[in-house]
Order: C-alpha cells, then structure tokens, then sequence
C-alpha cells in the first residue's frame, strides 16, 4: 500500500510536510491530517485560519472545522466556536461518539471546556488592526477577501482515508454565521471504498452543490478524481451562473481510494501534493475552459499567501 496527503492554499505546505512525515513513520491518515491542520491553526501569519483569523463584525473571531473517518464515516465538526487552539482537533474528538457530532457556538465551547482542550484567544495585534480599519467598510469587501479555508486529504499505507477542515469563515461575517466548512458533504468528506473531497471558496454557493459529496459520488461512478473535482466545480459554477447570473470562488480537491488526487477550481487556486513517491510539491491550479490545469509552481515565493 501507499500513503498520500492533498491540502489547500500555499499555507498549508509546511503542514503538508508534516503530515507526510508522519505518515512515512506509519502513522494513521486521522493523526496525520490533525497535525497538518493544526499546523497552519497555530501560525499567525495567515489571516483565515485559527490563530489571528480575521474577525467577525463583532471583533471577535469565531472558527469551524470539520473531521471525517473515511473507514468507519464517522464525522466530528464544530461552527462559531471562540476561544480554542484547534477546531480540527476538536472536531475529531466528536467524531467517536454515535449522537451529538456537530456542536456550534456556546454548545461546542461548553463541550471544549469540560473536555480539557486547550483555551486561547486568537485575535492579534494584526487581525485586530485590519478590523479597526475595515469593519465599517463592509459594503466595500468582495465576499472572498480573506477567506480561505485549509482542508487536508490523508490515506494511510492501511489504505484508511480522512477529510479534514479548519477557518475562520469570511472577514467581517455576521456572528453567528457558519459557511460550508463543517457542514458534512459539503465542506468534506471521505468513504475510503471510494474516495474524498474537500472544498474552499465561499460557502454559501458550495453548499448548493453539497460539493465534495458530489465528487465522491462522481468517483464511485467511475471517474477519475480529476475528472470528478472539475465536473463537480465547473457544473455548479454553470448552474449558479445561469440561474444567478455569477457564481463566486469554489475550488474542490478530491483523492480516490489508491491515492491519486485531482482538483476543481474556477479561480487561480493553489495546493500541496506528497506521498511516498513525491515529496511536498506546490501546485497552481486555473480554469481552461470546461477543464481544470494546473502545474507545479517552481518559485514558490512568487505565489501571493494573504
């Protein structure tokens, strides 16, 4: 058997490399994806994930995550959650139980306290700063600015595969708010018989498509997972654009059950490949037509990581 790991955004390679190593020692695909998101949780520097997420309008930052057990389709996902280090973290520990698997605001911090995980605030002298400057400019934002949520893929040598997911949503959302991110089928998913997919955009035209089970689904019906992360993305981006004459950022990985990897996207769209043949290698992807391309990225610092 082979293992594999595909994760989103520029930000996501170090975590990448760090799930691949784990990986390489024997390490399970659920350990491995935990560690690669809380990787990107706890750095600062970028601004739609964990540790200095941008704001709600409130000021106050507020994440979601999302975990799935492709062996046993177990889920675990928390929404509106304030004041914890990890999401995915959390999340996976809901994943175990047979009710009570998606917790939301007070509920799932409620649920994070009497469990021991760890607390922390994670706003920033930076992601407080921008607040101050934007949060009366709301009707000047584009709907994607600072949103991009990281969400990893893992198969282990077991041939065991996960989804997972963390973000802090859109800059300067309503409180309260949840995009597709935790929401099952939507934001992730993994049947490790068949494969799995996770998406990043705006989550608001995701979940019209419950987006990553349609590619799981267009891979049990025999698709590559090029074929079905494109297909997925590019038929929702025309079915919104006909019947609301524009569909906003979507862009959806998928990897099969031998851990072959494929990806959608309607934008320019970054993301991170390694298995045990291939070292962590960055990935810029772009719309041609009806297809997906994309193509290792040989500068990596010429790639724009907000």
């Amino acid at each position: 058997m082979s293992w594999s790991v595909l994760s989103t955004w520029k930000m996501s390679l170090e975590g990448c490399r760090i799930a691949a190593q784990q990986l390489a020692k024997g390490a399970t695909a659920a350990d491995a994806l935990v560690a690669g998101i809380e990787n990107v949780e706890d750095n600062p520097k970028f601004c739609s994930v964990g540790f200095g997420g941008l704001p709600a309008r409130d000021g106050h930052v507020y994440l979601d995550g999302g975990f799935m057990d492709g062996d046993t389709l177990r889920f675990g996902a928390v929404g509106s959650i304030e004041g914890f280090r990890s999401p995915i973290r959390i999340a996976r520990s809901l994943s175990v139980y047979k009710f009570n698997n998606f917790l939301v605001g007070q509920g799932a911090e409620a649920y994070a306290k009497a469990h021991g995980f760890e607390a922390r605030d994670n706003r920033t002298s930076k992601s407080q700063a921008r607040w101050e400057a934007e949060k009366d400019h709301t009707q000047d934002l584009v709907s994607y600015d600072g949103h991009d949520t990281v969400c990893f893929l893992t198969r282990d040598d077991a041939g065991t595969s996960c989804a997972g997911v963390s973000t802090s949503g859109l800059f300067l959302k309503e409180p309260g708010r949840v995009g597709d991110s935790p929401v099952i089928g939507s934001g992730f998913y993994a049947d490790s018989e068949i494969g799995s997919a996770a998406a990043t955009g705006v989550g608001e035209e995701i979940m019209k498509g419950a987006l990553s089970h349609t590619a799981v689904l267009y891979m049990k019906a025999g698709f590559t997972a090029q074929q079905a992360a494109e297909r997925a993305v590019l038929e929702l981006d025309a079915a919104l654009t006909r019947r609301n004459g524009s569909c906003n950022a979507i862009s959806l990985i998928a990897m099969d059950r031998d851990g072959k990897f494929g990806v959608g996207t309607n934008i320019v769209f970054p993301f991170v490949y390694a298995s045990d043949t291939q070292e962590p290698t960055l990935y810029l992807a772009q719309r041609d037509g009806m297809r997906t391309v994309y193509e290792a990225v040989t500068d990596i610092d010429s790639v724009v990581q907000d």
